[in-house]
C-alpha cells in the first residue's frame, strides 16, 4: 500500500480532445506529492474517432448531454475517496475550455479544495444552484485566459469572474498574451495556486 497523496488534481479536457491531451502536462506542474487524474468525457466527439465531449456544442444540439455529464462527474468525484484515500476537501478540480466550464459547473456543488478554469466559461445559469449545497463555503477559483483567445473570448472569463465574485467566491484571475492554449507561465500560476490552498 503506497502513501496517500497530499491531494488529487482532477483535470478535464476540452471539447474534441481526450484524457491524453492534458496528461502529458502533469510533470510540468512540479507537484510530485499530488496525484493527477485525467478522465475521459462520456460522449464521443462527432468529428473524430478519438475525441470526446462533455456535451454537444453544435448549434442544433447546444448543451445536449450536459445534465448527464454533470451527474456522471459528480458521482465519480464522490467515489474517488474510496479508491484514492483522498477526500473531496483535498481534491482540486481543473479543466481546459469545455473542461473548464464543467469544472465551474460541478465544482460549485461539491466541497472541493479549489477549482482551476483554464480558457473556460460559465454555462448559462451556472451558479444559480449554489444555494442547494450543504457545505459552508465555496471553493476558491483560479481563472486563466488568453487575451487573443478566438475560441472562448476573453469576455467569457471576465463574466465568470464577476459572477463568481457576486457569489462571494475567492477568485484569482490572470490574463495572458496568448490564444486558446496552455503555456508554461500559466503552469507556474497554477502550481502556486495549488501550493497555497
Amino acid at each position: 500500500m503506497g502513501q496517500v497523496p497530499k491531494g488529487l488534481i482532477v483535470t478535464l479536457h476540452g471539447w474534441g480532445a481526450n484524457a491524453d491531451d492534458l496528461a502529458s502536462l502533469s510533470p510540468f506542474f512540479n507537484l510530485p506529492s499530488y496525484q493527477f487524474i485525467f478522465p475521459n468525457a462520456p460522449f464521443p466527439f462527432p468529428n473524430s474517432s478519438f475525441g470526446r465531449a462533455w456535451y454537444d456544442l453544435r448549434m442544433e444540439n447546444m448543451y445536449q448531454g450536459l445534465a448527464e455529464s454533470r451527474q456522471i462527474l459528480i458521482d465519480w468525484l464522490q467515489s474517488l475517496e474510496s479508491s484514492t484515500g483522498v477526500p473531496l476537501s483535498r481534491t482540486i478540480l481543473s479543466g481546459f475550455s469545455q473542461g473548464g466550464a464543467m469544472t465551474l459547473d460541478v465544482g460549485l456543488t461539491l466541497p472541493l479544495a479549489g477549482l482551476i478554469c483554464m480558457s473556460g466559461y460559465l454555462h448559462p445559469g451556472a451558479g444559480t444552484n449554489v444555494e442547494t449545497r450543504n457545505f459552508a463555503s465555496l471553493p476558491p477559483v483560479l481563472i486563466t485566459h488568453g487575451r487573443q483567445d478566438t475560441v472562448v473570448p476573453l469576455q467569457a472569463a471576465l463574466r465568470a469572474k464577476e459572477t463568481l465574485e457576486s457569489l462571494k467566491v475567492a477568485v484569482e484571475y490572470h490574463e495572458f498574451d496568448m490564444g486558446h492554449e496552455i503555456r508554461p507561465e500559466m503552469l507556474e500560476i497554477v502550481r502556486n495556486f495549488v501550493v497555497n490552498l
